[in-house]
């Protein structure tokens, strides 16, 4: 039952951010952005995770699709123009591009070592702010400048176009 709910989650997760980067209107990418956040959050809550779980559900999920939808009706964004694919020298290095990288993966896989079982985590937010500010806190910090410049570039762009 376990394997079924995370086989449908994994491949409805793919399959919507699949939507969420090839369609056209900002509004269906952001609806299906949401529905593979909720498939992540799926497939933490089934890992026993429950507060990433629930973290997923309510920031991603939750205030970022708020916070997407707010920005496209603000915005009044049209629909992107035609993207040009149907160019056949795009399509193809795009195709090759995607079977390089998946064959990559393939021999990745077959040709690592297994590694040794890692240490069991419950996941709950006193393990996951200490291992954030401790083993893992030049990555957070690194994570928190990466996130400033975003939103300042997002800004600048913003106040540029007025």
């Amino acid at each position: 039952m376990v394997m079924t709910v995370f086989v449908v989650a994994a491949v409805l997760a793919i399959v919507s951010a699949l939507v969420a980067v090839s369609h056209r209107d900002p509004v269906i990418n952001v609806l299906s952005l949401v529905v593979t956040f909720f498939c992540v959050a799926v497939n933490f809550a089934l890992l026993g995770a429950n507060f990433l779980a629930a973290a997923q559900i309510l920031v991603y999920a939750g205030a970022l699709l708020v916070l997407f939808l707010f920005v496209i009706m603000l915005l009044g964004a049209p629909q992107a123009p035609e993207s040009g694919l149907h160019r056949p020298v795009q399509k193809t290095a795009g195709l090759a591009l995607a079977a390089i990288v998946i064959i990559g993966g393939v021999l990745l896989a077959l040709t690592m070592k297994v590694l040794p079982p890692a240490s069991p985590v419950t996941g709950d937010a006193r393990e996951i702010g200490k291992a954030m500010l401790t083993t893992h806190a030049f990555s957070f910090e690194l994570i928190s400048v990466l996130l400033l410049a975003a939103m300042v570039g997002a800004l600048m762009l913003v106040k540029r176009k007025h």
